[in-house]
């Protein structure tokens, strides 16, 4: 296993060296999604707003293990900062058999109640039917999207965060190339429509585990040939739900909270669904640097806490908000000078890109507030005090939806855009509550 570097070298070298391979990989992720709504748009606007409303769904089964993967990250880089090598490959085995068994879970939950779920949230008879072919198949794959989490946070935990941007970035074109196949057919393959969208992810999901699997095996964090480091340690288990939990209901609450906003988007009718679909990824383009620069923060808050260095963790707080501040500047510039261009590539609808575009003018000036939030969660993580995610998350993605969506839709019945007005209050209000604790938690360190 390789020197551990990051509790030595500068940090704001590291941050680089960590940041940019995490937003590229990022950025090809959210481009392979944006690949997937154009290919929608293809087939057609009912398409796209049945990929939108099972986006969902698409989002808990990735942030899942997303959530237990950060968990992995921050108890592994914890005690590789105490030096305590075996323990942290303890955590690597213990952990990646915990998110099969939860994967394989919500595969079977997923697949049960999809029908339910999608039909509860509103999702039309014109396109309920695209949506449940577009995410049983996702469903199924939910091992393999967990089990890519694990590996990749394995690796994180490491400080590579090369070894998953190499991945997305060959998932990317190799969804370029599958989709239209699956999508249209060739040769023996018959044309699947929607479905060939889940199929290629399915399949580079597969692809995306024997790649990162690896690479953990060659770090020596994994070995096949000690079975008993495999077998069920409810002692280890304990430590991944009490980290794990907080960032994975978070992450729930998120998909919760896509279902809140959708189903009041529908109201609106199904253009409205798609242009808020079409919207919604766009601005993670925007995000990205915020996004990479989390993966970083978890990575070094995590070993350096580990190896009791606060004054590093907090030269990395402050150091990542500072970066992700200048970047979003940025992103709110190229929204609104090539924003609407981009929305019209995806669909043609003039109705479509006037919804999605409500949607970027107003959102866009959060992405200040999604900064700290990120931030403070990943050190929240880091520093092994979790728990204020779950609450944070919890109102902005749920309670503070649920009331203020119904008293502008409901009780003063107000114009479609006014949904995004109040969602602009809860991202702000949640980001000053969440930094100004991750303020006071950091202060605590000596």
């Amino acid at each position: 296993m390789r020197k551990n570097e990051l509790i030595e070298k500068p940090i704001p070298k590291l941050l680089k060296e960590l940041a940019i391979p995490a937003i590229t990989g990022v950025l090809f992720n959210t481009l392979y999604n944006v690949v997937d709504t154009f290919y929608a748009g293809l087939i057609s606007t009912e398409a796209v707003a049945g990929l939108s409303i099972s986006f969902f769904l698409y989002f808990t089964v990735v942030g899942v293990g997303f959530g237990f993967g950060a968990a992995i990250t921050a108890l592994i880089g914890n005690s590789l900062g105490k030096k305590r090598v075996f323990l942290g490959s303890l955590y690597a085995h213990k952990g990646i058999v915990f998110v099969l068994l939860l994967g394989s879970t919500l595969a079977v939950l997923g697949y049960i109640f999809a029908p339910w779920v999608l039909k509860s949230v509103g999702a039309e008879d014109n396109y309920l039917p695209l949506a449940l072919e577009y995410i049983r198949i996702i469903l199924f794959a939910t091992p393999f999207f967990t089990a890519t989490n694990a590996l990749n946070a394995i690796l994180v935990a490491l400080g590579d965060t090369k070894s998953y941007r190499n991945m997305l970035i060959v998932g990317f074109f190799l969804n370029l190339i599958l989709n239209p196949l699956f999508i249209y057919g060739f040769w023996i393959l018959p044309s699947l429509g929607i479905k060939g969208l889940a199929l290629s992810t399915a399949l580079i999901q597969v692809i995306s585990v024997i790649y990162l699997g690896k690479r953990v095996l060659n770090e020596k964090m994994l070995c096949f040939t000690k079975v008993r480091r495999y077998l069920p340690d409810w002692r280890i288990y304990k430590h991944l739900l009490i980290q794990g939990i907080p960032p994975s209901m978070n992450m729930l609450t998120m998909s919760l909270g896509s279902v809140i906003t959708i189903y009041y988007v529908a109201i609106y009718g199904y253009e409205a669904v798609a242009g808020y679909g079409i919207a919604f990824r766009v601005e993670q383009i925007m995000l990205l640097p915020a996004l990479g620069l989390s993966s970083a923060v978890l990575s070094l808050v995590s070993n350096n806490f580990g190896a009791k260095l606060n004054s590093r963790v907090k030269e990395t707080v402050k150091l990542a908000l500072l970066v992700g501040f200048l970047i979003s500047v940025i992103g709110i510039f190229l929204t609104f000078s090539i924003g609407e261009w981009v929305i019209s590539k995806f669909d043609s609808n003039e109705i479509v890109i006037q919804r999605a575009m409500e949607y970027l003018r107003i959102e866009v000036f959060a992405f200040f507030g999604y900064v700290v939030l990120f931030i403070s969660v990943s050190a929240l993580q880091g520093i092994k005090k979790p728990k204020m995610i779950l609450y944070v998350g919890l109102y902005r993605q749920i309670f503070g939806k649920i009331i203020i969506f119904s008293l502008f839709v409901f009780w003063f019945k107000l114009p479609y855009i006014w949904l995004w007005y109040g969602l602009f209050f809860i991202i702000f209000s949640s980001a000053l509550f969440l930094g100004r604790h991750t303020y006071k938690a950091l202060s605590s360190l000596k």
